[in-house]
């Protein structure tokens, strides 16, 4: 690594909106440097999603590092590859990963045009300050409009169309004009070989022989196998045991230097320690700490349990070690009387919740129920603020013994890009969904025949709306043209209230929901739709009702299974049937007095599985 000084070496991300084409550029890149092999019979894909869930669906979960070299006016050039995540849950994964790049590739696919993420990304890495080459891809689909994309672009950005590369990652056409953008625009990283050592930590990754394994961007000096640092955030001490670079996979190397971006190993047991956005020097020469990340928050809760109570140690212990490679996840242990014991996770978005889960079954084998998804709230007393993200915790509001002065949920900055004609449904499904301040502007002009003008919505809009089906709903009335992001706008004052369900009068803790008093009815007679379908029958009769304080707002009653306990009689007094009639529902009532109802564990399951069917 000796041989490559600051101004050979070029680190840059890849960035755009979800299925664009980032992955797949990165594979060409990759192939052309020479670090994996061309197939001789098909082609890579996506060589860099490396979990099984990132394969499955098709998306990019993680981001991934990987270091090429390349020849270019006649010298050895390093380049340092980050391939990034596109949706909105995971946009922290990508301000991290910007953060190790002086420029960036901005890809817009050349059928589908600027999309909400390709806007959000961009304004991320100009805070930031990188380069930004555009690239139009795709543009061997027959369905592609590369002038009109141009003219997207330009206006929507600012960029001069002459800086646009057109390229085709799938076939490889126009791929070696990326890499000469990539040498001849983006500046190199500064960096002295004689200062201090200073390195910034922008993501780790968890093995389970090494423990924590760093990703570092080396600012200044240099680290080797051996060196002993130590963390400006957690003031620890380590010994490296090993350096190196990803090409594509890990490859040792003796040390690395001001510029480059390699991964080290340090005995790091807890990932805890290993806190993003670090600066890392060598132990007694301190450097000032480089600006780090606001940590990542989460935005929406759910609770986990196994479906087998007695899984539970296992489950916490596969939830503590998937945490270790994913950092946005909190962790807190809670139980619930129907479900017994489990654990009460935050995650960055519903789609982060689903990865998630769908990682602890594949990786874990585990079994698990999640509960509705949830959003923190923050509840205002006379004398403190307490945030609660747990509704079976949310207090009574219509007491007014609870002292509540108010409750306050959280909002987010919302942007919706539409085709014209979808507007009104846009619109509809925005309102139905409690939106305000809602506005909207034209993206570009509808003058070409075979397109229509797409316009960008923007609205207030608050994030419980967004966790259930919003996004189901946006694709299926857009016919899937519209694309959505969106941002934390913090808290607003609302009306809600808690919801319970009470099965024989008493309250299920675990279907517990937090409700906009403006759609009470509508969630409580759904719900108990739901429960009087799922629940058993029982040999008395059983009423279900959805209650908010003491106010009962919906109810169904599940009839009582009986016997025909005429069967026996023939003929005679009407009276005799009338006795044993009598005498059975006297039984029924004494049952029902002393009955209880247990909700099984495959009824939860049908319940928060079938979301708002």
């Amino acid at each position: 690594m000796e041989e490559f000084p600051c101004e050979v070496i070029r680190n840059f991300s890849i960035i755009a909106h979800i299925d664009h084409g980032k992955s797949t550029l990165a594979d060409r890149l990759l192939e052309l440097t020479g670090t994996i092999q061309t197939k001789s019979t098909g082609i890579n894909q996506q060589v860099l999603d490396k979990l099984k869930v990132e394969r499955e669906r098709g998306i990019t979960v993680k981001a991934q590092t990987a270091s090429m070299i390349h020849m270019a006016h006649g010298r050895q050039h390093l380049l340092n590859l980050i391939d990034t995540p596109g949706h909105v849950d995971f946009a922290w994964e990508v301000s991290r990963s910007l953060a190790a790049c002086q420029g960036a590739l901005l890809l817009v696919d050349a059928s589908q045009g600027v999309q909400a993420q390709s806007i959000s990304v961009f304004h991320i890495a100009k805070e930031r300050g990188l380069k930004i080459i555009p690239v139009l891809t795709k543009i061997d689909l027959p369905a592609s409009q590369p002038e009109r994309m141009v003219a997207q672009l330009q206006s929507t950005f600012g960029i001069d169309p002459s800086e646009i590369l057109y390229v085709s990652a799938k076939t490889g056409q126009g791929v070696e004009t990326v890499l000469e953008a990539i040498v001849d625009r983006i500046p190199p990283p500064s960096g002295n070989i004689n200062s201090p050592l200073k390195a910034f930590m922008f993501d780790s990754l968890y093995d389970r022989y090494r423990g924590v394994i760093s990703l570092v961007s080396i600012q200044d000096g240099i680290i080797q196998k051996g060196d002993r640092i130590a963390s400006c955030h957690t003031r620890k001490k380590y010994e490296i045991t090993e350096v190196g670079v990803m090409h594509p996979e890990e490859v040792p190397t003796s040390s690395l230097q001001p510029g480059q971006v390699g991964y080290i190993a340090c005995n790091m047991k807890e990932s805890s320690e290993a806190h993003i956005g670090d600066t890392l020097h060598r132990v007694g020469v301190f450097v000032d700490p480089m600006p780090g990340f606001q940590p990542s928050k989460a935005m929406v809760y759910a609770g986990v349990f196994p479906v087998d109570s007695s899984d539970f140690i296992k489950l916490e212990e596969s939830i503590k070690r998937l945490t270790l490679t994913d950092r946005s996840v909190t962790v807190q242990r809670e139980s619930s009387t129907a479900l017994g014991q489990g654990c009460r996770l935050g995650f960055l978005g519903t789609l982060h919740m689903d990865v998630f889960r769908q990682r602890l079954e594949d990786e874990y084998d585990a079994n698990v129920i999640i509960t509705a998804p949830t959003v923190p709230y923050k509840v205002i007393y006379k004398d403190k603020t307490v945030m609660i993200s747990n509704p079976t915790e949310f207090p009574d509001t219509s007491d007014t013994s609870s002292k509540v002065k108010q409750v306050q949920e959280p909002v987010v900055n919302a942007s919706i890009i539409v085709p014209e004609e979808y507007m009104g449904e846009m619109m509809n499904l925005c309102f139905a969904h409690r939106a305000e301040n809602l506005d909207h502007r034209y993206l570009d002009s509808g003058s070409t025949s075979e397109a229509s003008a797409r316009a960008i919505l923007t609205c207030t809009i608050p994030l419980s709306e967004i966790v259930t089906d919003f996004f189901d709903q946006l694709k299926s009335r857009s016919s899937g043209y519209a694309s959505f992001d969106y941002e934390d706008g913090g808290y607003k004052a609302s009306d809600l209230a808690k919801m319970v369900f009470l099965l024989n009068g008493k309250p299920v803790d675990a279907l517990a929901l937090v409700v906009h008093r403006s759609a009470q009815h509508e969630v409580g007679r759904k719900w108990v739709k739901k429960l009087h379908k799922v629940i058993p029958r029982q040999l008395f009769e059983v009423p279900i009702q959805a209650a908010i304080g003491k106010k009962i707002i919906a109810r169904e009653t599940l009839s009582a299974m009986r016997a025909d306990v005429t069967a026996g009689l023939y003929g005679g007094h009407y009276e005799r049937k009338m006795k044993h009639l009598e005498n059975q529902k006297e039984s029924k009532r004494k049952m029902k007095r002393i009955g209880s109802v247990d909700l099984p564990q495959d009824a939860f399951f049908d319940i928060l599985s079938t979301k708002s069917k």
